[in-house]
Parts: C-alpha cells; structure tokens; sequence
C-alpha cells in the first residue's frame, strides 16, 4: 500500500492535481495512506470519514431520501457523496467509499465485503462496485484502499 501511496503522491505533484476523500467504511485509510507519503501537502485537500448516515446527510448533504430509499451503501449514496465532496473541496479528483467491511452489518443483498467507490475527475464520474469475498474487517479496508490507489494511478 505504502509504494502505491508514494507513486500516486509523485504522479499528481508531477500533474499538479490535487485529490480529496469523503470515506466511510474504510474509516480514514485511504487519506492516512496518502498523508503517510512526505509532500503529500501538495496534493491531498481534504479527508473527510462520514462513517455515520448522520454524517453523510449533515456533513456532505446526501438526501435523507437516497439513504431511506437505497441505503448508505448504495450506488446511488456513493454518487451523492462523490458529488459533494468534490464540491466542498474543489479538488481536481474526489473520491467516496462506502461499504460493509464486517464482521457483522451484512444481508444478502449487501454483503459483507461489498464496497461502493465514487471517483470524480472534471465532469466525469464513475462509481465501481466490488466485492470483497472471504475477508475480515481490516482486510476489506486495506482491500479497497488499495483498489483506489490503483485506480488513481491509472486515471486519465
């Protein structure tokens, strides 16, 4: 994770990007990863981990309706996120992640392990659904840090 951190720092201070996170389920990994990396300062805005639904609604102003309706770990609540904290940051790249990292909080339509990631660049948007079978809480979270990080590296 460390080595995927330390590329991305290099690659967005080369690009002059900056990048912002709203997590939830990963509960501030991925900004911790970013921040690890010396003159991450150049690139990283904002860290924001909106673990509650209260959160999500007070903080970066998801629907109350999106999450009645589809729940906090839905395509449509990672969307929402991803929306608003590229808003409230203004930076070139925004991230969401919101999932069920276990061991208990899972069904069968949401599993555990199941993991919503928003990324924002410009005017696109992309929300990737994915799956962590077999895993365990921590593993779920370095899990999809590491599935962001690599995202990151190979954005356009």
């Amino acid at each position: 994770m460390k080595n995927l951190a330390n590329k991305l720092v290099k690659k967005l201070i080369q690009k002059k990007l900056t990048v912002s996170f709203a997590e939830s389920c990963t509960g501030g990994m991925l900004s911790s990863a970013i921040t690890s990396v010396s003159g991450s300062s150049k690139i990283f805005n904002i860290g924001l981990v909106t673990y509650s639904n209260k959160a999500k609604v007070d903080i970066l102003k998801v629907p109350k309706k999106i999450i009645s309706k589809y729940g906090a770990v839905s395509n449509e609540c990672c969307l929402s996120m991803v929306k608003k904290i590229s808003k409230i940051s203004k930076a070139n790249i925004s991230v969401s992640i919101t999932g069920v990292a276990g061991p208990t909080g899972g069904t069968k339509l949401k599993p555990v392990g199941l993991v919503y990631i928003g990324i924002k660049k410009g005017n696109k948007i992309i929300v990737q659904k994915s799956l962590f079978k077999n895993k365990n809480r921590i593993s779920i979270q370095k899990a999809t840090t590491i599935k962001v990080l690599k995202i990151l590296l190979v954005l356009k």
